[in-house]
């Protein structure tokens, strides 16, 4: 099949470096990133979309780094959101470097997303993570003539604990410092070469730097790539598609995708120098048991028991800490230094007893949720999640999801917008709506405070049961949900689960703590500004009479206590009436 060609480049110099992180999923990029960044990092948006995009910062050399942790994916395909947004992201030419992340124990599959990038003509540096992993399956890999091969240097590295950081780091400085590296072409077959040589001079006057790249994805029917060419090159485009498909038998991008593969096939085969040893490894004698169809879904339930259990027991212990600490410093600390200065009323209550109390009320989430997403990272860090997915994949096709939604559902625990960001990695727009639709009935970290301060009230020997009682219901309420929507407005077959398991491994302290401070940063960012905001708004409408005076708090004067007794028409079917109106105003502060 195809060989490999090599060409010269060099990098520009930069003072200050922006890295981009690519690689398959589970290949330890985000610990990569972890590493790397450390806590300054920060969460959000690709534009337009609901991709989660990670940015962090750390210095090297003298210069001030940006690493942007890419979405985890196994080509540049465009076929899926995440696909999308790496593909458009690394055209950008906003990353004057790819770290391009590969699990060392499963190389073949990997390389194909490396041939793609090098394709596209931007420095890279091949990461060979968890080869610690690959070392105890009796693998070894000759980075030496990897590297020669592909043109770029590879590191080997252990992300996880650090290892070959130093070396990673150096090679970067090496690339970006203008240091030659050696380019790389994969030569397809006669007959695409052909067709890639007759339309570059037509891609001449289009702005982009590596036409090579772009003739390779017209070929490859790229509906992006499409959009920007001309009828006239349009024709040509299909003549050639046209007679590649007669000359090799099968369609121009299947044909491309196989040369792809079978060069990283050939690739790997010449590389690994220790094929590993055959039978059964530790995560192998595990699975049998965690995904099997007698154990799985009890395991499963177990796991989800010790959560709330955790969650409750060791979360829940600190809410009065938290509150009475908050309420000393934001509320009556502020009333204190307010009261000294003389400051109006209306001044302590909306600092106070608004933001302050705001304030106040998120500090007791913050035990509750730190719990909650503690434990979800160390299930996810350890490789469960995704059996948890596996597991559950029989019991969603009968709601008509693929077992990969259950992920969405379990994120909704902690938190329900990321649950609805994390619906994207579902393929068709019915699944995505049908998840987004269940995961309000997942009760989510916000109503776990709640949940507990009632159960220690009301069932002190037994609280993490009646939570973990409360939880099943959402979960069987939202199965309901997901059965009538299939029946109804979104019905539909689910389409063809395919996950991939990583192997079992010890979580790090860092990288637990990390992720967890990440979400809850994320909690306290987003959701924060909204109770303060309500708090504040209550504050004030509890305040304010309906004469427009000040200081009528906790009165039925005030313009919130009016305006409960005029939504108690409404609350009727629930037995409320004019003698226990103020059970509207818990309502609404609720």
């Amino acid at each position: 099949m195809g060989c490999c060609e090599k060409e010269e480049r060099s990098s520009e110099l930069s003072s200050d470096i922006t890295i981009a992180l690519a690689g398959n999923p589970n290949c330890g990029k985000s610990a990569l990133f972890n590493t790397l960044t450390g806590i300054r990092q920060k969460t959000g948006n690709w534009p337009g979309v609901t991709v989660e995009r990670k940015e962090g910062h750390f210095s090297f050399d003298d210069k001030t780094i940006t690493a942007i942790d890419l979405p985890g994916i196994y080509s540049l395909d465009a076929s899926s959101l995440d696909e999308e947004v790496t593909r458009d992201y690394l055209l950008s030419h906003e990353a004057d470097l790819i770290i391009n992340v590969v699990d060392a124990g499963n190389l073949e599959r990997n390389l194909y997303l490396t041939v793609q990038l090098l394709e596209m003509g931007v420095p890279t540096i091949l990461a060979l993570n968890m080869m610690d992993v690959a070392r105890k399956r009796g693998i070894s890999i000759d980075t030496h003539k990897l590297s020669t091969e592909l043109g770029c240097p590879v590191v080997p590295i252990i992300a996880i604990s650090g290892e070959g950081i130093e070396s990673l780091l150096s090679q970067m400085a090496a690339v970006t410092n203008g240091k030659t590296t050696g380019g790389y072409r994969l030569a397809h077959e006669e007959c695409v070469e052909q067709a890639i040589s007759d339309l570059l001079p037509l891609l001449q006057e289009r702005e982009l730097s590596n036409r090579h790249w772009l003739a390779l994805k017209l070929l490859e029917s790229d509906s992006d790539s499409h959009g920007r060419i001309g009828n006239a090159l349009r024709e040509r485009l299909d003549h050639w598609r046209q007679h590649i498909g007669k000359r090799a038998g099968e369609d121009a991008d299947i044909f491309i995708a196989d040369t792809r593969y079978s060069h990283a096939h050939s690739l790997a085969q010449s590389v690994i120098k220790d094929k590993g040893r055959v039978g059964r490894t530790l995560t192998d004698k595990i699975d049998r048991t965690v995904l099997s169809r007698v154990f799985g879904i009890p395991i499963f339930l177990a796991v989800m028991y010790l959560m709330f259990m955790f969650t409750i027991s060791i979360g829940g212990a600190f809410i009065d800490f938290f509150d009475g600490i908050a309420g000393a410093i934001f509320v009556d600390g502020f009333r204190a230094v307010l009261g000294s200065a003389y400051a109006p009323e209306w001044l302590k209550v909306v600092l106070a007893d608004g933001i302050g109390g705001g304030i106040q009320i998120v500090a007791t989430f913050i035990p509750i949720i730190t719990a909650l997403y503690l434990f979800l990272s160390i299930i996810e860090d350890s490789g469960y999640m995704a059996r948890a997915a596996f597991v559950m994949d029989r019991f969603m096709r009968s709601i008509g999801l693929p077992g990969k939604a259950f992920v969405p559902l379990i994120v909704g625990f902690g938190c329900n917008v990321p649950a609805v960001m994390a619906t994207r990695t579902l393929e068709s727009e019915r699944e995505r709506k049908l998840t987004i639709l269940m995961n309000p009935f997942m009760s989510c970290g916000a109503r776990l405070p709640v949940y507990a301060l009632f159960a220690a009230a009301f069932f002190p020997a037994n609280g993490q049961n009646i939570v973990f009682a409360l939880y099943l219901i959402g979960i069987i309420v939202a199965i309901l949900t997901g059965m009538i929507m299939k029946q109804t407005l979104l019905s539909g077959s689910s389409t063809g689960f395919m996950m991939e398991l990583p192997p079992y491994h010890l979580p790090t302290i860092k990288g637990i703590l990390l992720r967890t401070w990440d979400r809850v940063r994320l909690f306290m960012r987003e959701a924060g500004k909204i109770i303060v905001v309500m708090v504040l708004a209550l504050n004030l409408l509890n305040s304010v009479g309906t004469d427009g005076s000040f200081g009528n708090e906790d009165s039925e004067t005030s313009v919130l206590s009016s305006l409960s007794k005029s939504a108690v028409p409404l609350f009727e079917p629930l037995g409320i009436h004019e003698d226990n109106w103020p059970a509207i105003l818990g309502i609404i502060s609720g």
